[in-house]
């Protein structure tokens, strides 16, 4: 069969029109989706977002800026930019370079605590500054099948430099990429951002005096926020299954505001940390003062540490022993050997055994090494000794058993020289 023929055999079967390319063409009938209960969801700011046949919510709430949340209003959020940006201190949670509106304040909620492809996100939601207002957006899942329009409608709006969470180096945004990698085809790429997990300093700054960490704590018992009628988190996961079975907003509603505190609360917690860490609050307390100056230690930001740690130390409390012992260790890693001793000395003075026992080894380790004074050495290592005989609770046997074996050393050292 020649090549002519097959061709018009073919031609019932091509999907060419013959129609004149001046006749409007017929586009296929767009069907409108139904939205269970959308007069609800307007109700409380959600309005849909389609995509391709799809869709997810969104729910957009904006305060002014003179909104008060807890301790502080938002308008203290660009005070405590503006003091990172005319600071000298260096430290990881320093938005210096920063405007307020590149900080972008980030939570999630999720069907679960775990990890892996198993655990959805069905509320992605942030708020960031905008002019004179903190805008607050969620991104909500209406079912399994809409994370395209759910990610595609987060990914599009996010304009941000630096995330800021509670625990969400472990958990958020751990889960946002496993949840990313299953649409990525679809959506727009993860950005590149710094991030600041508030959960760690937290815990860093109140743990002497909290139990738990959870964020309804911290806001409680730090930050002076009440949350009335909240759903508990733990909740979040039953809810939304319910939701997605009966559609009824009700409960998800009621998630949304759950998540909306915790957004909120992570602005106040990011400016209370800062005016922490740069000792603008004129109310902190003597043990946030130490765990600051012990955070600036452990950075090897010797300066800032040593300036915020001696302001404890004329005091006669437990706070300004535990800050000589710190000043003590950076005077004897800079190999400032009097200046360590004076200090231990006066930690040795201490009435917490644990304490004073490590001084007494610092003390018997100096007179051994630096004046070759071992009976001083000694003194000092079977005062070490006696105090934590006396504290059988806190001694460990390996301790214990260490300081026996010096002891031991230094004595037979001693005959050695002193026969």
């Amino acid at each position: 069969m020649s090549l002519k023929n097959k061709l018009n055999r073919l031609k019932p079967h091509l999907s060419i029109s013959t129609h004149s390319e001046k006749e409007p063409k017929l586009l296929p009938e767009v069907t409108a989706i139904e939205i269970p209960f959308l007069d609800k969801w307007e109700q409380e700011k959600v309005t849909p977002y389609f995509l391709d046949g799809n869709y997810c919510f969104i729910r957009e709430v904006r305060y002014p800026l003179a909104y008060q949340h807890g301790l502080y209003r938002f308008d203290e959020l660009r005070t405590a930019v503006n003091s990172w940006n005319e600071s000298e201190i260096i430290h990881p949670l320093s938005s210096k370079g920063h405007s307020v509106e590149e900080l972008f304040f980030f939570d999630t909620e999720t069907t679960g605590l775990g990890g892996g492809v198993g655990n959805t996100i069905f509320i992605l939601g942030y708020a960031s500054v905008l002019g004179d207002e903190l805008i607050l957006r969620q991104h909500i899942l209406p079912n399994p099948g809409a994370e395209v329009p759910l990610y595609q409608s987060f990914l599009e709006k996010v304009n941000y430099r630096t995330l800021i969470t509670y625990n969400g180096k472990s958990f958020d945004w751990p889960q946002v990429k496993t949840r990313h990698t299953l649409v990525r085809e679809h959506v727009p790429k993860l950005p590149a951002f710094g991030h600041f997990d508030l959960f760690h300093a937290a815990r860093r700054l109140w743990k002497h005096k909290l139990d738990r960490m959870k964020l309804s704590i911290v806001e409680k018992e730090v930050l002076g926020v009440e949350r009335l009628d909240d759903i508990p988190g733990y909740l979040a996961p039953i809810i939304y299954f319910d939701f997605i079975e009966s559609k009824q907003p009700d409960g998800m509603i009621g998630i949304l505001k759950h998540n909306e505190i915790d957004i909120l609360s992570l602005v106040t917690l990011y400016t209370h940390l800062t005016f922490q860490i740069t000792r603008t609050d004129r109310n902190q307390s003597r043990p946030e003062t130490y765990e600051v100056g012990r955070w600036f230690a452990s950075l090897g930001e010797t300066e800032q540490a040593k300036k915020v740690l001696t302001t404890l130390t004329k005091e006669q409390d437990i706070t300004s022993t535990k800050a000589k012992l710190i000043l003590a260790y950076q005077q004897k890693k800079e190999r400032n050997w009097t200046s360590a001793q004076e200090l231990f000395l006066e930690v040795v003075e201490s009435e917490d055994l644990q304490i004073r026992a490590e001084a007494c080894v610092e003390l018997a380790k100096i007179f051994e090494h630096r004046h070759k004074d071992l009976s001083k050495a000694i003194r000092y290592c079977q005062e070490a000794i006696n105090s934590v005989s006396v504290d059988p609770i806190n001694m460990s046997k390996p301790m214990f058993d260490q300081l026996q074996t010096r002891l031991n050393r230094l004595e037979q050292k001693y005959l050695k020289y002193h026969g």
